[in-house]
């Protein structure tokens, strides 16, 4: 019998130990949260606790949760900030380096605190980023402050909650919104930087063994003509790379339009001597409107007349020959070509494209 007492005794006490492992409701019926949001291609994500207002309008800020640096009466810290949610940290992470409010800021995991004031408040990322509300925080671990304006709200919100707002390609705010106030932070990134570093990553993990990989991020860089050095050395690699590079009119053309850009005219079009060969109809075709576009007629005419005699009589190559003797000012020798295909065109779409060239063509007005 006292074997048996025993067994029940150890049995209940492990009992309660391991209840406290089971998932359960936060106490004082917090909510656990999670917002993300990509700004360029960095990942922002915020996991929080969400803490409800609950009756108590008029008696959060200065009050539940008091102005400044305060002692908390519990931990080690005696002039802490507000946890910015309830229960645990609440954590941000960034994927790359970013700007707050200006400011530079690593990637990485951070606490997230906020010294709230009446009209200003001070946010802080903490590189301490595992711990229980901010009993234990410590100032010499901050990783960056920060002073932001507060703003009203003029719809109270229950349950606070962080809100991404003015999202922009390389920019979002991020506000923490509760009650009547919301208190916003600006964040910035480089979108070159973080995509450059990205692809430096990617090209010497799996993706990198396909010349795909290595072309898509050299074309990349010459169509937001930036980081060119590197880049001709990615569309070298993409052509003449071990097991991997594949000499191709894609993989040449971007070759050539990095050259171009780098101020080397010659060795570009020598490149794309190279590459017409092996363009397909649409290839040439598109290569020698981009010529167009860039006032290169003579050299345009000729990528033009090449897809012609290589295609002869279709609907690419005589959209292609009527723009290029239009482009010479020819627009009677331009019309034969643009009547020819518009009884060749593959939809509707083309079709109406081809009637207004024709229109034009006919009133003597250049068509590209």
């Amino acid at each position: 019998m006292k074997q048996f007492i025993i067994c029940i005794v150890i049995f209940l006490s492990y009992s309660s130990t391991q209840a406290q492992f089971l998932t359960a409701l936060q106490n004082g019926g917090n909510k656990k949260a999670m917002v993300g949001e990509h700004i360029g291609i960095t990942e922002v994500e915020i996991n929080y606790d969400r803490p409800g207002v609950k009756g108590r309008e008029g008696k959060i800020w200065g009050s539940l949760v008091p102005y400044g640096f305060n002692a908390l009466g519990f931990g080690t810290s005696k002039a802490s900030p507000w946890r910015a949610g309830a229960n645990e940290n609440t954590t941000i992470e960034f994927s790359g380096d970013v700007k707050i409010e200006g400011k530079d800021l690593p990637a990485g995991k951070y606490a997230f605190f906020i010294a709230v004031g009446k009209d200003e408040s001070t946010i802080i990322f903490s590189k301490t980023n595992s711990a229980w509300g901010s009993f234990f925080y410590d100032s010499t671990k901050d990783a960056l402050r920060v002073s932001v304006k507060n703003k009203p709200l003029e719809k109270e919100v229950e349950w606070l909650k962080y809100e991404f707002t003015d999202e922009t390609t390389n920019s979002a705010v991020v506000a923490l919104e509760w009650e009547y106030l919301s208190i916003p932070f600006k964040i910035e990134v480089d979108v070159n930087k973080g995509q450059i570093e990205s692809f430096r990553r990617e090209l010497i993990s799996q993706r990198g063994f396909d010349w795909k990989a290595w072309e898509y991020a050299a074309e990349w860089c010459a169509d937001n003509n930036t980081n060119l050095d590197e880049a001709l050395q990615w569309a070298d690699y993409s052509i003449n790379g071990t097991f991997v590079g594949e000499k191709n009119f894609k993989t040449l053309s971007v070759k050539s339009r990095l050259l171009q850009l780098m101020g080397k005219p010659a060795e570009a079009d020598s490149v794309m001597k190279e590459a017409m060969p092996l363009g397909s109809i649409s290839d040439v075709h598109n290569y020698a409107r981009q010529l167009l576009t860039n006032k290169r007629t003579k050299e345009a005419c000729a990528a033009f007349r090449a897809n012609y005699k290589k295609f002869p009589n279709q609907f690419t190559t005589n959209v292609g020959m009527a723009r290029c003797l239009s482009a010479e000012g020819n627009y009677k020798e331009a019309l034969k070509y643009a009547n020819i295909a518009l009884p060749q065109a593959p939809d509707m779409i083309n079709k109406n494209n081809m009637q207004t060239i024709i229109e034009k063509l006919k009133a003597g007005k250049d068509i590209n």
